[in-house]
């Protein structure tokens, strides 16, 4: 069990300095989120946009402003932790597979990737939260956070997905700024007509969207759309899981021994 939890701490270990490393990343989270999420609220009009919270029933009326602007800072959230999940993905998938075949156990390789995603998750989150204190008063702060969380995972779980199949970085990048920003607009009703039809209930994010909703506006928590959203996570862990073992899977490694010990690259 203890060489278990060691293969496992040091592969999340290098994990979370490749997401350190990403600076790209980091800029945005410290330019993009806060900016985006101001200007989302104020472009938009604060005429009152109803809005349904379809595991209660009830109808919120927040302003279109406000209400934008939870959808931007959820946007923001959604787009840079795909963005960071797929670019640790794809500039170490040949390094993946080489541990793979090296004899590392595969399973250790999605777990680590699972930890470094819920802790870049939850910092993004946190600090996305906190942005949005800036243009409004959330009246549940931690649900809100719960529900940028969650959102977080489940673009950050896609972007594994991305950064297993696709060949080409822009490839990636498209896939998940398209992803993110079909899902969140169609779900906006200052945006689209169609925001309380049953198609919205098939995005990504709509248990997230409904949550910050809820958060942001009503002192009810839905619990029924976290599970949701978290659904919509172990969906896209799942199929990630099968697409990323069939990628590394693994060679019998030559070496006998119980001891392994990767080969990690020099620079790390």
């Amino acid at each position: 069990m203890r060489g278990h939890v060691a293969l496992f701490c040091t592969v999340t270990r290098y994990a979370l300095i490749e997401h350190a490393r990403n600076r790209f990343a980091l800029v945005l989270v410290a330019v993009f989120l806060p900016l985006w999420t101001s200007l989302t609220y104020l472009a938009m009009p604060d005429t009152p946009s109803p809005v349904r919270l379809r595991a209660t029933g009830q109808w919120l009326t927040p302003p279109g402003n406000e209400l934008t602007a939870i959808s931007g800072a959820l946007n923001a959230v959604t787009l840079i932790a795909g963005f960071m999940m797929f670019a640790a993905t794809f500039e170490r998938s040949a390094f993946d597979r080489r541990l793979a075949s090296a004899g590392y156990p595969w399973p250790h390789l999605v777990l680590a990737k699972v930890a470094a995603l819920a802790l870049s998750a939850a910092i993004v989150s946190a600090y996305a939260t906190a942005v949005t204190f800036l243009p409004l008063s959330p009246r549940q702060p931690l649900a809100l956070f719960t529900a940028l969380f969650c959102a977080a995972l489940t673009y950050g779980a896609l972007g594994v997905g991305f950064g297993s199949v696709l060949t080409r970085e822009v490839e990636g990048m498209f896939a998940i700024v398209m992803t993110s920003i079909i899902d969140l607009a169609l779900q906006n009703p200052v945006m689209s007509s169609g925001a309380d039809s049953g198609l919205v209930r098939l995005l990504p994010s709509y248990g997230a969207m409904q949550t910050a909703t809820a958060a942001g506006f009503s002192t009810t928590f839905p619990l029924w759309d976290l599970g949701v959203q978290l659904t919509w996570f172990a969906g896209a862990t799942l199929a990630v899981l099968l697409v990323f073992r069939h990628r590394v899977r693994a060679v019998p490694p030559t070496d006998s021994g119980d001891e392994f010990s990767p080969p990690y690259p020099s620079h790390l």
